[in-house]
């Protein structure tokens, strides 16, 4: 089973690979968000290589002329070793994207760092305004108050629903309160924002609402889904002008990638299973 879910979900294991990926995703009016896949490193000479490998990725990103950008992980680039290590390297990435006109995006993990992460990020969308993200977990019972306090960052947020298994005493578990949730997080952002949404959502309710919302204020946004899923509702959504960004993890640690999924949350399975079967 893994190796086609492999194939489906992942862009490959090197970084031609992956802009090729890109490049075809593209043909099709769809940009492309590149994840290296690697998470959750102790060792700061892996957080670095990382770091560094990401700095060549928006290198190449910029000489091939793709419509894409990147996106990391806090524990891939020093989470995990310390607060500091990691906004030092997010700070080194956003930095060489700023000087290229390129784009990061940050994912969010675990609950343990939401507060380190929305740190490093306001402080470094201060020093390179619009040209980083941060994704924003609405299953948090947290999150309507860090949308209070990011809503007028000069940064994109991205509002997901959360894959994340955390307890109930700091996270929504039912799914139709998430749902409730993710609404009224995004209604917020809507209200608030009229530009540097992204509504980071296979669902179709969710999408429609991003829309009829979107008219109503007069906002930009983009809608983000992941790579091998509901693909042709992508390119659907990219015909009719919507901004659509696939979301494309690529590299050799595809293994351990779909491993950490599923011991997260056992919906990931599920869930990973459903969109091999297009159902």
């Amino acid at each position: 089973m893994i190796p086609p879910i492999a194939r489906q979900f992942v862009a490959g294991e090197s970084v031609p690979a992956a802009l090729d990926h890109a490049r075809a995703a593209n043909e099709d009016g769809v940009a492309v968000i590149l994840n290296l896949l690697g998470e959750h490193y102790d060792d700061p000479a892996d957080a670095r290589a990382d770091a560094d490998a990401y700095l060549e990725l928006l290198d190449e990103v910029a000489d091939s002329g793709l419509d894409a950008c990147v996106s990391v992980k806090p524990s891939q680039i020093g989470m995990d070793v310390s607060a500091d290590l990691f906004e030092e390297h997010y700070r080194e990435i956003v930095a060489r994207a700023d000087e290229l006109d390129a784009f990061v995006w940050c994912d969010m993990e675990d609950a343990d760092t939401t507060d380190a992460t929305l740190d490093a990020f306001e402080s470094i969308a201060a020093d390179y305004p619009w040209s980083v993200g941060q994704c924003i977990q609405s299953n948090l019972r947290r999150t309507a108050d860090d949308l209070d306090r990011l809503v007028d960052v000069p940064g994109k947020i991205r509002l997901v629903k959360g894959a994340y298994d955390e307890p109930s005493s700091i996270a929504y578990t039912d799914k139709a309160r998430v749902d409730e949730a993710y609404r009224d997080d995004l209604t917020s952002l809507f209200e608030r924002r009229d530009r540097g949404i992204a509504v980071g959502s296979h669902d179709p309710e969710m999408i429609s609402l991003a829309d009829r919302l979107a008219r109503e204020h007069g906002a930009d946004y983009e809608v983000q889904m992941l790579m091998g899923v509901r693909e042709d509702a992508q390119r659907d959504l990219a015909a009719q002008g919507v901004d659509v960004y696939q979301y494309a993890p690529y590299g050799d640690k595809w293994l351990s990638y779909f491993y950490r999924r599923v011991r997260e949350r056992k919906e990931n399975l599920t869930f990973a299973l459903r969109a091999v079967l297009g159902r």
